[in-house]
Protein backbone atom coordinates (compact mmCIF):
# COMPACT_ATOMS: atom_id res chain seq x y z
CA UNK A 1 0.00 0.00 0.00
CA UNK A 2 0.99 3.65 -0.40
CA UNK A 3 0.85 5.82 2.71
CA UNK A 4 0.99 9.57 3.24
CA UNK A 5 2.15 10.62 6.70
CA UNK A 6 1.54 14.25 7.69
CA UNK A 7 3.77 15.98 10.23
CA UNK A 8 7.36 16.91 10.96
CA UNK A 9 8.14 16.09 14.58
CA UNK A 10 9.54 13.29 16.70
CA UNK A 11 6.15 11.58 16.81
CA UNK A 12 6.05 11.45 13.02
CA UNK A 13 9.64 10.17 12.80
CA UNK A 14 8.71 7.32 15.14
CA UNK A 15 5.61 6.56 13.07
CA UNK A 16 7.58 6.66 9.81
CA UNK A 17 10.27 4.40 11.28
CA UNK A 18 7.64 1.83 12.29
CA UNK A 19 5.51 2.12 9.15
CA UNK A 20 8.57 1.54 6.97
CA UNK A 21 9.06 -1.85 8.64
CA UNK A 22 5.75 -3.15 7.25
CA UNK A 23 6.13 -5.54 4.28
CA UNK A 24 2.83 -4.19 2.96
CA UNK A 25 4.11 -0.64 2.49
CA UNK A 26 5.24 -0.04 -1.07
CA UNK A 27 5.67 3.71 -0.86
CA UNK A 28 5.76 5.95 2.21
CA UNK A 29 5.45 9.70 1.68
CA UNK A 30 5.85 12.29 4.44
CA UNK A 31 4.88 15.95 4.40
CA UNK A 32 6.75 18.01 5.31
CA UNK A 33 8.89 15.57 7.29
CA UNK A 34 12.38 16.24 8.62
CA UNK A 35 15.91 14.93 7.99
CA UNK A 36 15.29 11.89 10.20
CA UNK A 37 11.99 11.02 8.54
CA UNK A 38 13.77 11.24 5.18
CA UNK A 39 15.61 8.05 6.11
CA UNK A 40 12.31 6.13 6.02
CA UNK A 41 10.07 8.10 3.65
CA UNK A 42 10.08 10.29 0.56
CA UNK A 43 9.59 13.87 1.69
CA UNK A 44 7.06 15.96 -0.22
CA UNK A 45 6.04 19.59 0.04
CA UNK A 46 2.41 19.81 1.11
CA UNK A 47 0.50 22.31 3.21
CA UNK A 48 -1.86 20.38 5.51
CA UNK A 49 -4.14 23.43 5.69
CA UNK A 50 -4.73 23.15 1.91
CA UNK A 51 -7.17 20.26 1.93
CA UNK A 52 -7.60 20.26 -1.84
CA UNK A 53 -3.85 20.04 -2.42
CA UNK A 54 -3.53 17.10 -0.02
CA UNK A 55 -6.42 15.35 -1.74
CA UNK A 56 -4.94 15.98 -5.17
CA UNK A 57 -1.61 14.50 -4.07
CA UNK A 58 -3.39 11.39 -2.80
CA UNK A 59 -5.14 10.94 -6.15
CA UNK A 60 -1.97 11.47 -8.18
CA UNK A 61 0.06 9.05 -6.08
CA UNK A 62 -2.59 6.38 -5.45
CA UNK A 63 -2.42 6.83 -1.68
CA UNK A 64 -4.25 4.09 0.21
CA UNK A 65 -3.97 5.51 3.72
CA UNK A 66 -3.39 8.98 5.15
CA UNK A 67 -1.93 9.11 8.67
CA UNK A 68 -2.42 12.53 10.28
CA UNK A 69 0.23 12.97 12.97
CA UNK A 70 -0.35 16.34 14.68
CA UNK A 71 -3.52 17.69 16.23
CA UNK A 72 -3.95 20.95 14.30
CA UNK A 73 -4.96 19.36 10.95
CA UNK A 74 -7.42 17.10 12.78
CA UNK A 75 -9.09 20.03 14.55
CA UNK A 76 -9.07 21.88 11.21
CA UNK A 77 -11.15 19.11 9.56
CA UNK A 78 -8.60 17.59 7.19
CA UNK A 79 -9.91 14.12 8.04
CA UNK A 80 -13.43 15.10 6.98
CA UNK A 81 -12.21 16.44 3.64
CA UNK A 82 -10.13 13.38 2.82
CA UNK A 83 -12.83 10.92 3.84
CA UNK A 84 -15.34 12.82 1.71
CA UNK A 85 -12.95 12.32 -1.21
CA UNK A 86 -12.90 8.57 -0.59
CA UNK A 87 -9.58 8.11 1.22
CA UNK A 88 -8.89 5.96 4.26
CA UNK A 89 -7.71 8.23 7.08
CA UNK A 90 -6.15 7.48 10.45
CA UNK A 91 -7.29 10.29 12.73
CA UNK A 92 -10.70 11.64 13.79
CA UNK A 93 -12.97 14.06 11.98
CA UNK A 94 -13.28 17.67 13.11
CA UNK A 95 -16.25 17.23 15.45
CA UNK A 96 -14.84 14.41 17.63
CA UNK A 97 -11.35 15.97 17.44
CA UNK A 98 -12.79 18.65 19.72
CA UNK A 99 -11.79 16.24 22.49
CA UNK A 100 -8.39 17.89 22.09
CA UNK A 101 -9.40 21.10 20.36
CA UNK A 102 -11.61 22.28 23.23
CA UNK A 103 -11.05 21.53 26.91
CA UNK A 104 -14.60 22.67 27.59
CA UNK A 105 -16.03 20.25 25.01
CA UNK A 106 -14.31 17.35 26.76
CA UNK A 107 -15.41 18.44 30.22
CA UNK A 108 -19.00 18.78 29.07
CA UNK A 109 -18.85 15.30 27.50
CA UNK A 110 -17.54 13.91 30.78
CA UNK A 111 -20.49 15.48 32.57
CA UNK A 112 -22.98 13.96 30.10
CA UNK A 113 -21.39 10.50 30.16
CA UNK A 114 -20.60 10.41 33.90
CA UNK A 115 -16.87 10.07 33.26
CA UNK A 116 -14.74 10.76 36.36
CA UNK A 117 -12.81 14.02 36.04
CA UNK A 118 -12.05 17.18 38.01
CA UNK A 119 -14.80 19.66 38.81
CA UNK A 120 -14.76 22.60 36.41
CA UNK A 121 -16.29 25.83 35.15
CA UNK A 122 -16.11 27.18 31.59
CA UNK A 123 -15.59 30.94 31.34
CA UNK A 124 -15.65 33.30 28.37
CA UNK A 125 -14.44 36.58 29.90
CA UNK A 126 -11.89 37.79 32.41
CA UNK A 127 -14.61 39.19 34.64
CA UNK A 128 -16.53 35.90 34.68
CA UNK A 129 -13.37 33.89 35.38
CA UNK A 130 -12.39 36.13 38.28
CA UNK A 131 -15.85 35.77 39.75
CA UNK A 132 -15.79 31.97 39.43
CA UNK A 133 -12.35 31.63 41.04
CA UNK A 134 -13.88 31.90 44.50
CA UNK A 135 -15.58 28.52 43.93
CA UNK A 136 -12.21 26.79 43.82
CA UNK A 137 -9.59 26.21 46.48
CA UNK A 138 -5.87 26.59 45.92
CA UNK A 139 -4.01 25.45 43.98
CA UNK A 140 -6.35 25.83 41.00
CA UNK A 141 -5.83 24.62 37.45
CA UNK A 142 -6.36 27.18 34.67
CA UNK A 143 -6.52 25.94 31.07
CA UNK A 144 -6.77 27.76 27.76
CA UNK A 145 -9.71 26.08 26.04
CA UNK A 146 -8.08 25.61 22.62
CA UNK A 147 -4.84 24.22 21.21
CA UNK A 148 -1.77 25.74 22.87
CA UNK A 149 1.03 23.29 21.94
CA UNK A 150 0.91 21.65 25.35
CA UNK A 151 1.66 24.90 27.18
CA UNK A 152 -1.79 26.36 27.92
CA UNK A 153 -2.10 24.93 31.42
CA UNK A 154 -1.22 26.88 34.57
CA UNK A 155 -1.36 25.49 38.11
CA UNK A 156 -1.82 28.59 40.25
CA UNK A 157 -0.69 28.28 43.86
CA UNK A 158 -1.99 31.69 44.92
CA UNK A 159 -4.85 34.00 44.03
CA UNK A 160 -2.32 36.44 42.57
CA UNK A 161 -0.88 33.75 40.28
CA UNK A 162 -4.37 32.74 39.21
CA UNK A 163 -5.33 36.32 38.39
CA UNK A 164 -2.12 36.82 36.41
CA UNK A 165 -2.71 33.61 34.44
CA UNK A 166 -6.24 34.65 33.60
CA UNK A 167 -5.01 38.07 32.50
CA UNK A 168 -2.44 36.43 30.22
CA UNK A 169 -4.91 34.03 28.67
CA UNK A 170 -7.71 36.50 28.05
CA UNK A 171 -5.09 39.07 27.08
CA UNK A 172 -4.00 36.99 24.10
CA UNK A 173 -0.84 35.25 25.30
CA UNK A 174 -2.16 32.00 23.87
CA UNK A 175 -3.90 33.51 20.86
CA UNK A 176 -7.32 32.16 19.97
CA UNK A 177 -6.77 29.23 22.35
CA UNK A 178 -7.41 31.58 25.27
CA UNK A 179 -10.70 33.01 24.03
CA UNK A 180 -12.33 30.68 26.55
CA UNK A 181 -10.74 29.46 29.77
CA UNK A 182 -11.59 26.40 31.85
CA UNK A 183 -11.10 26.51 35.62
CA UNK A 184 -10.59 23.12 37.26
CA UNK A 185 -10.19 21.78 40.75
CA UNK A 186 -6.66 20.59 41.48
CA UNK A 187 -6.40 16.80 41.64
CA UNK A 188 -3.76 14.94 43.65
CA UNK A 189 -2.12 11.68 42.69
CA UNK A 190 0.31 10.38 40.09
CA UNK A 191 -0.20 11.08 36.40
CA UNK A 192 -0.11 8.42 33.70
CA UNK A 193 -1.15 8.13 30.07
CA UNK A 194 -3.26 5.39 28.52
CA UNK A 195 -3.72 4.82 24.81
CA UNK A 196 -6.48 3.04 22.92
CA UNK A 197 -7.26 2.64 19.24
CA UNK A 198 -10.86 2.80 18.14
CA UNK A 199 -12.74 2.76 14.85
CA UNK A 200 -15.79 4.30 16.51
CA UNK A 201 -17.20 0.92 17.55
CA UNK A 202 -14.48 -1.34 18.88
CA UNK A 203 -11.65 -0.48 21.28
CA UNK A 204 -8.12 -1.88 21.30
CA UNK A 205 -5.78 -1.09 24.24
CA UNK A 206 -2.47 0.31 22.99
CA UNK A 207 -0.20 0.64 25.99
CA UNK A 208 0.65 3.11 28.72
CA UNK A 209 3.34 5.69 29.33
CA UNK A 210 4.37 8.41 31.73
CA UNK A 211 5.36 11.82 30.40
CA UNK A 212 7.50 14.53 32.01
CA UNK A 213 6.01 17.92 31.25
CA UNK A 214 8.13 20.32 33.28
CA UNK A 215 11.30 21.64 31.71
CA UNK A 216 13.60 21.02 34.68
CA UNK A 217 14.84 18.12 36.78
CA UNK A 218 12.62 17.24 39.70
CA UNK A 219 9.55 18.39 37.73
CA UNK A 220 10.46 22.06 38.13
CA UNK A 221 9.98 25.03 35.82
CA UNK A 222 7.32 25.79 33.23
CA UNK A 223 5.26 23.23 31.33
CA UNK A 224 6.55 22.06 27.96
CA UNK A 225 5.27 19.78 25.22
CA UNK A 226 7.10 16.99 27.06
CA UNK A 227 10.76 16.47 28.00
CA UNK A 228 10.72 12.68 28.00
CA UNK A 229 8.62 9.59 28.63
CA UNK A 230 8.78 5.93 29.44
CA UNK A 231 6.59 2.88 28.81
CA UNK A 232 4.99 0.92 30.30
CA UNK A 233 3.73 2.97 33.24
CA UNK A 234 3.54 0.14 35.74
CA UNK A 235 1.69 2.34 38.19
CA UNK A 236 -1.24 1.83 35.80
CA UNK A 237 -1.88 -1.78 36.80
CA UNK A 238 -3.97 -4.19 34.66
CA UNK A 239 -6.85 -3.66 37.08
CA UNK A 240 -6.62 0.11 36.74
CA UNK A 241 -6.35 -0.16 32.94
CA UNK A 242 -9.57 -2.20 32.89
CA UNK A 243 -11.24 0.49 35.00
CA UNK A 244 -9.99 3.21 32.65
CA UNK A 245 -11.41 1.39 29.63
CA UNK A 246 -14.82 0.80 31.19
CA UNK A 247 -15.30 4.12 33.02
CA UNK A 248 -13.47 6.54 30.71
CA UNK A 249 -12.63 5.21 27.23
CA UNK A 250 -15.77 3.19 26.47
CA UNK A 251 -18.26 5.87 27.61
CA UNK A 252 -16.37 8.40 25.47
CA UNK A 253 -16.52 6.25 22.34
CA UNK A 254 -20.14 5.26 22.87
CA UNK A 255 -21.32 8.81 23.65
CA UNK A 256 -19.61 10.30 20.59
CA UNK A 257 -21.05 7.57 18.39
CA UNK A 258 -24.55 8.03 19.83
CA UNK A 259 -24.30 11.79 19.25
CA UNK A 260 -23.46 11.37 15.56
CA UNK A 261 -19.73 12.05 15.66
CA UNK A 262 -18.01 8.65 15.82
CA UNK A 263 -14.35 8.79 16.79
CA UNK A 264 -11.81 6.95 14.63
CA UNK A 265 -8.13 7.02 15.54
CA UNK A 266 -6.14 6.91 18.75
CA UNK A 267 -7.52 8.15 22.05
CA UNK A 268 -4.77 9.38 24.35
CA UNK A 269 -6.13 9.75 27.87
CA UNK A 270 -4.10 11.79 30.33
CA UNK A 271 -5.01 10.39 33.74
CA UNK A 272 -4.66 11.30 37.39
CA UNK A 273 -4.54 8.24 39.65
CA UNK A 274 -6.41 9.69 42.62
CA UNK A 275 -7.33 8.00 45.91
CA UNK A 276 -10.84 7.72 44.44
CA UNK A 277 -9.58 5.95 41.31
CA UNK A 278 -8.43 7.08 37.84
CA UNK A 279 -9.81 10.40 36.63
CA UNK A 280 -9.47 11.98 33.22
CA UNK A 281 -7.25 15.07 33.08
CA UNK A 282 -7.63 15.61 29.34
CA UNK A 283 -7.74 13.86 25.99
CA UNK A 284 -5.43 14.14 23.03
CA UNK A 285 -6.75 13.15 19.61
CA UNK A 286 -3.42 11.80 18.32
CA UNK A 287 -0.40 9.86 19.52
CA UNK A 288 1.47 11.73 22.21
CA UNK A 289 4.83 13.31 21.65
CA UNK A 290 7.15 11.95 23.07
CA UNK A 291 4.94 9.04 24.20
CA UNK A 292 4.58 7.79 20.63
CA UNK A 293 8.32 7.20 20.47
CA UNK A 294 8.36 4.72 23.36
CA UNK A 295 5.17 3.01 22.16
CA UNK A 296 6.59 2.46 18.67
CA UNK A 297 9.78 0.99 20.17
CA UNK A 298 7.70 -1.57 22.10
CA UNK A 299 5.09 -2.39 19.43
CA UNK A 300 5.45 -5.89 17.99
CA UNK A 301 2.71 -5.52 15.38
CA UNK A 302 2.51 -4.31 11.78
CA UNK A 303 1.64 -0.65 12.31
CA UNK A 304 0.48 -0.10 8.73
CA UNK A 305 -2.00 -3.00 8.94
CA UNK A 306 -3.21 -1.80 12.31
CA UNK A 307 -3.83 1.82 11.31
CA UNK A 308 -5.54 0.72 8.08
CA UNK A 309 -7.87 -1.54 10.08
CA UNK A 310 -8.84 1.45 12.24
CA UNK A 311 -9.37 3.67 9.19
CA UNK A 312 -11.52 1.07 7.43
CA UNK A 313 -13.71 0.33 10.46
CA UNK A 314 -12.58 -3.29 10.89
CA UNK A 315 -10.57 -3.07 14.09
CA UNK A 316 -12.42 -6.06 15.59
CA UNK A 317 -10.94 -8.29 12.88
CA UNK A 318 -7.37 -7.28 13.64
CA UNK A 319 -6.91 -8.75 17.09
CA UNK A 320 -4.64 -7.47 19.89
CA UNK A 321 -1.65 -5.19 19.32
CA UNK A 322 1.18 -6.97 21.16
CA UNK A 323 3.78 -4.94 23.03
CA UNK A 324 7.14 -6.32 24.08
CA UNK A 325 7.73 -6.84 27.80
CA UNK A 326 10.85 -4.71 27.37
CA UNK A 327 10.73 -1.15 28.73
CA UNK A 328 11.35 1.92 26.59
CA UNK A 329 12.47 5.40 27.63
CA UNK A 330 13.01 8.56 25.60
CA UNK A 331 14.94 11.70 26.52
CA UNK A 332 14.14 14.95 24.74
CA UNK A 333 17.14 17.05 23.77
CA UNK A 334 15.86 20.62 23.43
CA UNK A 335 17.41 23.88 22.25
CA UNK A 336 18.43 26.36 24.94
CA UNK A 337 15.62 28.79 25.65
CA UNK A 338 12.85 26.22 25.28
CA UNK A 339 9.95 26.40 26.11
CA UNK A 340 10.36 30.14 25.55
CA UNK A 341 12.35 31.31 22.53
CA UNK A 342 14.58 28.38 21.51
CA UNK A 343 18.01 29.00 20.05
CA UNK A 344 17.86 27.72 16.48
CA UNK A 345 20.74 26.95 14.17
CA UNK A 346 22.98 25.15 16.65
CA UNK A 347 25.16 22.41 15.15
CA UNK A 348 24.48 18.80 16.11
CA UNK A 349 27.05 16.05 15.83
CA UNK A 350 27.16 12.37 16.70
CA UNK A 351 23.57 11.53 15.78
CA UNK A 352 24.65 9.07 13.11
CA UNK A 353 27.47 7.50 15.13
CA UNK A 354 27.41 3.80 16.02
CA UNK A 355 24.99 3.84 18.94
CA UNK A 356 23.79 0.83 20.91
CA UNK A 357 21.54 -1.45 18.83
CA UNK A 358 18.77 -0.88 21.39
CA UNK A 359 18.80 2.88 20.75
CA UNK A 360 16.89 4.92 18.17
CA UNK A 361 17.30 8.67 17.76
CA UNK A 362 14.18 10.33 16.45
CA UNK A 363 14.40 13.81 14.94
CA UNK A 364 11.90 16.32 16.32
CA UNK A 365 13.15 19.77 15.30
CA UNK A 366 16.11 19.40 12.97
CA UNK A 367 17.12 20.73 9.56
CA UNK A 368 20.05 20.45 7.18
CA UNK A 369 22.25 23.44 6.40
CA UNK A 370 25.01 22.89 3.87
CA UNK A 371 24.67 19.19 4.53
CA UNK A 372 25.14 19.54 8.30
CA UNK A 373 22.47 18.81 10.92
CA UNK A 374 21.25 21.82 12.92
CA UNK A 375 18.58 22.58 15.50
CA UNK A 376 15.39 23.97 13.98
CA UNK A 377 12.90 23.95 16.83
CA UNK A 378 12.37 23.79 20.57
CA UNK A 379 12.43 20.03 21.01
CA UNK A 380 15.18 18.81 18.70
CA UNK A 381 15.97 15.11 19.26
CA UNK A 382 14.29 12.19 21.05
CA UNK A 383 16.93 9.75 22.22
CA UNK A 384 15.04 6.51 22.81
CA UNK A 385 16.24 3.21 24.24
CA UNK A 386 14.98 -0.23 25.23
CA UNK A 387 15.93 -2.12 28.39
CA UNK A 388 14.87 -4.99 30.60
CA UNK A 389 13.82 -2.37 33.14
CA UNK A 390 13.16 1.36 33.10
CA UNK A 391 16.49 1.82 34.86
CA UNK A 392 18.36 -0.08 32.15
CA UNK A 393 16.56 1.83 29.39
CA UNK A 394 17.35 5.09 31.18
CA UNK A 395 21.06 4.30 31.43
CA UNK A 396 21.19 3.29 27.77
CA UNK A 397 19.36 6.44 26.64
CA UNK A 398 21.61 8.80 28.61
CA UNK A 399 24.73 7.03 27.34
CA UNK A 400 23.51 7.84 23.82
CA UNK A 401 22.67 11.43 24.85
CA UNK A 402 26.21 11.89 26.13
CA UNK A 403 27.62 10.68 22.80
CA UNK A 404 25.79 13.48 20.92
CA UNK A 405 27.55 16.82 20.46
CA UNK A 406 24.86 19.51 20.78
CA UNK A 407 26.43 22.54 22.55
CA UNK A 408 23.30 24.69 22.28
CA UNK A 409 21.05 21.95 23.58
CA UNK A 410 20.01 20.61 26.97
CA UNK A 411 17.91 17.85 28.48
CA UNK A 412 16.49 16.70 31.77
CA UNK A 413 18.71 14.14 33.49
CA UNK A 414 15.98 12.40 35.48
CA UNK A 415 13.51 11.01 32.94
CA UNK A 416 11.81 7.95 34.45
CA UNK A 417 12.83 8.85 37.99
CA UNK A 418 9.61 7.67 39.65
CA UNK A 419 9.77 4.20 38.17
CA UNK A 420 13.53 3.92 38.69
CA UNK A 421 13.01 4.68 42.39
CA UNK A 422 10.27 2.04 42.55
CA UNK A 423 12.54 -0.50 40.86
CA UNK A 424 15.35 0.22 43.32
CA UNK A 425 12.98 -0.18 46.25
CA UNK A 426 11.58 -3.47 44.98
Amino acid sequence: MNILLLGSGGREHALAWKLAQSPRVEKLYAAPGNPGIAQSAQLVSLDATDHDAVGAFCVENAVDLVVIGPEAPLVDGLGDALRAAGFAVFGPDKAPAQLEGSKGFTKDLCARANIPTAGYVRTSSLEQARAELSKFGLPVVIKADGLAAGKGVIIAETTEQADAALGDMFGGSFGAAGAEVVLEEFMTGEEASFFALTDGKDILPFGSAQDHKCVGDGDTGPNTGGMGAYSPAKVLTPELEAEVIERIIRPTVETLRAEGMPYSGVLYAGLMLTPQGPKLIEYNARFGDPECQVLMMRLEDDLAELLLAVAQGRLAQHGPAPMTDTAALTVVMAAKGYPGAPEKGGAIGGVYADHDAQVQIFHAGTALKDGALIANGGRVLNVTALGKSIGEAQARAYAAVDAINFPTGFCRRDIGWREVERERGA
